[in-house]
């Protein structure tokens, strides 16, 4: 299904190669196994200001010549940071390939650390924090459902940092989370596209073979306790709805349910014929959208659920009629047809993903950081294909447990009025 060429270059960088040549272009992504969960308090939400300072300039390629050189040879980027990651995305003509792994060595090997664009992007991610969350109800009530989920865990942080972390981090803070982070023994480099082995490999010990080694981020020692009752945190702010989420601790990607999970999650959200927007949405007619669901984790993550409250419904309706469809999951063996229907939205899903070089680099890289391996992908169709109503229950009964439950409620405030 997937061809792959591996190879580790002498400083640790894995790379990850899948010819495609029906396009002659090239995706190019690099996982630096560095997020969130790295951090510690006090200095959180730095991963993900370097999302920003990467594309601010390096010894090479000063401010803003990674967007224009790109740009100017048709190609584009992005990138994207989590609690376990963050990732670079590049999208080129083949004809701009060794530009690209000339822009990507010298940021990693030469960023710029110019006090006067650290102090600048340092605004931009407030700004983007207060939009996000602070003046965002959906980002304040997840932030206050995780930091109530996990006690101990750094999953308890919010990605983007708190607030008086990003005005206080110091120069000695940012240098040496990107000494660590963006070692090239940390990072796993997927190129899929209209490119050989043959020409891929000279320009990686070209231009990322001469990065030096570095020491890696410490092991995230600390392990989430078993959670020991139910938790509740109420957020009272101005908002036009109630809003609802709800955590419950569940195993990492690596963890043997992991199929049994996204199954759970397809047959409760997955889409209008789902459990939870047939039951909520349209016969009780409780909320305006029912959502949630799991995300691949290094550490023990969490199924959550997310509804916005319709006006006059009480969100306190909401969960009751939830944890109904939650026993009916662990107590009734999920009709045949329903779960066949479950597992071809989630393989449909899945065989979409490789029918682009992009999502090939991105599942390439993801099975690689979070699955054990890219060679798991092989392995994908048939661990959902092999699934049964039973693990369905089995799985139901494990997690959805009140003393494993943390509900977090969005009070809307009135808005105070502006005087003239």
């Amino acid at each position: 299904m997937v061809q792959v060429t591996e190879h580790t270059l002498s400083n640790g960088m894995k790379i990850l190669i899948h010819e495609d040549h029906d396009v002659p272009n090239v995706a190019l992504y690099l996982f630096f196994k560095v997020g969130s969960r790295n951090e510690r308090p006090g200095a959180t939400g730095i991963s993900h200001f370097f999302e920003h300072m990467m594309f601010n300039g390096a010894k090479k390629y000063g401010p803003k010549q990674f967007d224009i050189q790109m740009e100017k040879a048709g190609g584009r980027n992005n990138a994207y940071t989590t609690r376990d990651v963050t990732v670079y995305t590049d999208w080129f003509p083949r004809s701009a390939l060794e530009l690209m792994f000339d822009m990507e060595a010298d940021r990693i090997r030469d960023l710029s650390f110019d006090p006067k664009i650290v102090e600048s992007e340092r605004g931009v991610v407030s700004s983007e924090r207060r939009t996000s969350v602070d003046n965002n109800p959906f980002g304040t009530l997840y932030e206050q459902l995780n930091a109530t989920a996990y006690i101990a865990h750094p999953y308890q942080w919010p990605v983007i940092g708190w607030a008086s972390d990003i005005e206080a981090w110091t120069m000695d803070d940012l240098k040496a989370h990107y000494r660590m982070g963006y070692a090239p023994n940390n990072c796993v480099v997927v190129v899929s596209g209209d490119v050989t082995p043959a020409e891929v490999l000279p320009l990686a010990k070209k231009y990322f073979e001469p990065i030096p080694s570095q020491d890696p981020p410490p092991p995230v020692r600390t392990v989430e306790p078993p959670q020991l009752g139910e938790r509740r945190v109420e957020v009272h702010r101005p908002a036009n709805l109630p809003m609802l989420m709800l955590s419950y601790h569940i195993g990492a990607a690596k963890d043997p349910d992991f199929p049994v999970y996204e199954l759970i999650e397809t047959l409760l959200t997955g889409g209008r014929s789902s459990r939870l927007h047939q039951r909520l949405v349209e016969k009780d007619q409780l909320v305006l959208s029912a959502g949630g669901g799991v995300r691949p984790s290094l550490d023990p993550g969490q199924f959550l659920f997310t509804f916005q409250v319709r006006s006059g419904r009480q969100p306190a309706d909401v969960e009751k009629a939830l944890y109904e469809e939650l026993e009916r999951l662990s107590k009734e063996p999920v009709p045949a047809e329903e779960l066949q229907k479950a597992k071809n939205q989630i393989l449909a899903d899945f065989y979409r993903q490789l029918k682009t070089i992009s999502g090939k680099a991105n599942l390439l890289g993801s099975y690689e950081v979070f699955y054990g391996g890219w060679g798991q992908i092989l392995q994908a169709p048939a661990q959902i294909e092999k699934v049964s109503a039973a693990d369905i229950q089995r799985v139901a009964a494990k997690i959805f447990s009140p003393r494993n439950r943390t509900v977090a409620t969005l009070i809307p405030e009135q808005r105070a009025e502006v005087k003239q």
